[in-house]
């Protein structure tokens, strides 16, 4: 029994030992940062060496934001992405992430240890007050400015100033706090300017007008008073060309590109104490018998090409330091120049054979390249859709031969140009504003629009674009297909108007309706003037009201044949028009018709006191009205013959957010539910002698040509239509 005990405990220790560790490196800046990246290099180095560390690195980029929010969001992302992730151990690189990890230790890190690094102006208070104690230890960042300062009065004895260059970020604020009583001490032996409230141009203006006896201290500059932001390399460059004094600074980073050096903080040094520590608790060690290193790993570190220049002599003041491109001894330099020279020589052979090689295989991809461009082309001019393609400034590039002749230009006519050249103002500038925004969401794009070709021939096209990229992932332009689809414009056009002329016989019935009364005004008055006249007792009065009653027949049977005219006329483009003037000449022209049928039509406007308009085509508006109530009257008078009862034609006009809508209801009963979704298919007609063409142009008039949509329904034994239509132009 004892020996399967203790043959379970090596079992579970050996599975335990192998299951790997998981650590979370947080890194407070951005990768590319190059104190960031020497800390994770160092770390992953080190790791490197254990077969058992899985390391985790994120960035939390607060360099460029790190406002209250973002973090909070932040902690909402890593709370996801971390939730199936179970960590062994967290590091938290300089200050935002060492406060971040403590704001959200419990949300997100609770009882894990924190091993960090880089952190300024460290207190130990601050870990106790915010009961982190137990969980954290880590490295120190302290830049020794005393000792920065003792360094430049010794090796500069005729020192008479010193310009101070620095930021306004967190560390900036933090070297500022640190450097007052040092700046006190020493400005009574050299004076001191500190600038850190200037932008770029400023700061090199004073820099390039320093004078020999002065010296420039390099603190940071990553955000001048602009808010323009710099790479730890693009604002150290920028001083370094405008300064003809010795640099120094305070971190490594910047070593190489041109500071003479100093004691600096190094982020080598960080990451390689912060990952002892971490392999240390990897391998069993307690966080709590690990003490905090408050004493940074600093180095003495110069530049040799700076400390030439200035000729600068450290070896009297510096012990212990190290120098960067230092040239080595004479005979190194013989043997390097020999080994050099042979493998030059060796190398050029290698490349002359390899470029011999690389010439005829050259050749060979640009014949096939030649004869693929000679393809495409041809394959290009043969598609009988206008293509062509720009680039990001809107200019041609290259179009087929059916865009070419689209425009009436020469193919190479064309390139060079924009559409405004080609296309009206209205038609290039809507276009130049959809090529703006797919070069900004790299999605496609499908638009219609209308235009006059230079025989003035109206066409109607569909343009299908696309973003593409060169080789290189750059951005290259847009490559648009163009439909021409002014055929089935037209022949839809023919439809709507072979719809109408379909409606004809009704609408001669209808106006059959509407003259009735009128003829058998007419009629009655002519014989009462006949009468008058026979008897002698016709007045000049009687005549005159004679002339005015019959003109008021004559009117109201002109305007009937207005409406009539006006109905069939196809509208030539879209606008604004009102609902109820609609509603009203279709009544003009079928109410009569409608009242004599034994139906009720009743019109009811939910806004009252407010003209609802609609954007689109107002005849073939009314053409669908006319359309959906002549096909509920029909359906109510076959009703009739089966049941002698009043029927109803309900029309309601209601105003909503970005439509108004029109329902029309009938009471003859509802559409048969395996029919009801077909209505509106082309040719579909439940009539003998019907076309089936009706409802369908209603919906093509309705949805493609208007923008809106008409659908249908059986609501207990009624049949609703339903239209929505903007009240405002897309």
């Amino acid at each position: 029994m004892k020996k399967i005990i203790l043959f379970s405990l090596i079992l579970i220790t050996f599975l335990f030992a192998q299951k790997p560790k998981e650590v979370l490196l947080l890194h407070s800046y951005h990768k590319g940062y190059i104190w960031s990246d020497d800390i994770s290099k160092t770390i992953e180095k080190r790791f490197n060496e254990y077969d058992n560390i899985e390391l985790t690195t994120v960035y939390m980029d607060t360099k460029r934001v790190a406002d209250p929010i973002y973090l909070d969001q932040l902690a909402k992302l890593y709370k996801q992405q971390f939730q199936k992730r179970d960590f062994d151990l967290i590091l938290a690189s300089d200050n935002n992430a060492f406060d971040f990890v403590i704001n959200y230790h419990t949300y997100l890190f609770k009882n894990l240890p924190v091993l960090f690094c880089g952190i300024n102006n460290f207190d130990k208070a601050f870990l106790e007050q915010n009961y982190m104690k137990k969980y954290m230890t880590g490295v120190v960042e302290q830049v020794d400015l005393e000792k920065n300062f003792e360094l430049i009065k010794d090796l500069h004895p005729n020192l008479k100033k010193l310009l101070i260059i620095n930021d306004t970020s967190k560390t900036g604020y933090a070297v500022k706090r640190d450097l007052r009583p040092i700046m006190k001490k020493y400005e009574k032996i050299f004076e001191i300017e500190y600038i850190d409230n200037l932008e770029i141009n400023g700061i090199t203006k004073k820099v390039s007008e320093l004078k020999d006896d002065t010296v420039v201290l390099f603190v940071l500059l990553f955000k001048d008073t602009t808010g323009k932001y710099f790479t730890y390399k693009q604002g150290f460059k920028e001083i370094r060309k405008a300064s003809n004094v010795p640099i120094y600074g305070l971190w490594d980073f910047y070593l190489n590109y041109g500071i003479v050096g100093g004691l600096l903080t190094s982020a080598v040094g960080q990451g390689d104490a912060i990952s002892k520590m971490a392999i240390d608790i990897i391998e069993g060690k307690k966080i709590s018998q690990i003490p905090i290193l408050e004493k940074s790993p600093n180095e003495y570190m110069f530049d040799y090409k700076e400390l030439e220049r200035f000729n600068i002599d450290i070896t009297k003041h510096v012990d212990d330091y190290t120098i960067i491109n230092q040239p080595s001894l004479e005979y190194k330099k013989v043997t390097k120049f020999f080994i050099l020279a042979i493998l030059i020589i060796m190398i050029l052979s290698i490349i002359v054979v390899t470029l011999r090689a690389n010439i005829k295989r050259r050749l060979r991809v640009e014949h096939a390249l030649s004869n693929r461009l000679e393809f495409d082309k041809v394959l290009l001019d043969t598609i009988p859709n206008p293509i062509y393609y720009k680039n990001t400034q809107g200019k041609f590039l290259g179009c087929n031969l059916a865009f070419a002749n689209l425009v009436n230009e020469h193919r190479d006519q064309v390139i060079g140009k924009t559409a405004f050249d080609f296309f009206t103002n209205e038609v290039a500038s809507k276009n130049t504003i959809i090529d703006k925004e797919l070069l900004k969401t790299f999605s496609t794009s499908t638009s219609e629009f209308t235009f006059y070709t230079s025989s003035n021939q109206m066409k109607h096209i569909i343009l299908n674009k696309a973003v593409y990229k060169n080789i290189d992932q750059s951005v290259g332009g847009i490559v648009c297909i163009m439909d021409d689809i002014t055929e089935r414009v037209q022949q839809k056009q023919f439809l709507i108007q072979q719809s109408k002329l379909a409606e004809m016989g009704d609408m001669i019935a209808a106006i059959a309706h509407q003259w009735n009364e009128p003829l058998v005004e007419l009629s009655a008055l002519v014989q009462d003037i006949q009468t008058s006249y026979l008897l002698n007792e016709l007045k000049d009065v009687e005549v005159n009201d004679f002339v005015q009653d019959s003109m008021v027949q004559i009117k109201y049977m002109s305007r009937t044949l207005n409406d009539f005219r006006n109905f069939l006329k196809p509208s030539t483009k879209k606008k604004l028009f009102s609902i109820s003037k609609s509603l009203t000449e279709i009544n003009e022209i079928i109410g009569k018709q409608v009242f004599y049928s034994n139906i009720e039509m009743t019109f009811n406007y939910k806004n009252k006191n407010e003209e609802l308009l609609i954007y689109g085509y107002e005849n073939e508006f009314k053409q669908v009205l006319l359309n959906l109530i002549n096909n509920a009257k029909n359906k109510i008078m076959e009703k009739q013959l089966d049941i002698k009862e009043k029927g109803n034609i309900i029309i309601n006009i209601n105003r909503c957010i970005n439509f108004n809508t029109i329902e029309i209801i009938d009471d003859a009963g509802k559409i048969d539910e395996e029919i009801i979704h077909s209505i509106f298919q082309p040719y579909f007609t439940t009539k003998s002698d019907g076309t089936g063409l009706g409802l369908y142009m209603a919906k093509v008039i309705i949805e493609d040509k208007m923008r809106g949509t008409i659908t249908v329904r059986n609501e207990d034994d009624n049949v609703v239509f339903s239209i929505k239509l903007p009240h405002k132009k897309a």
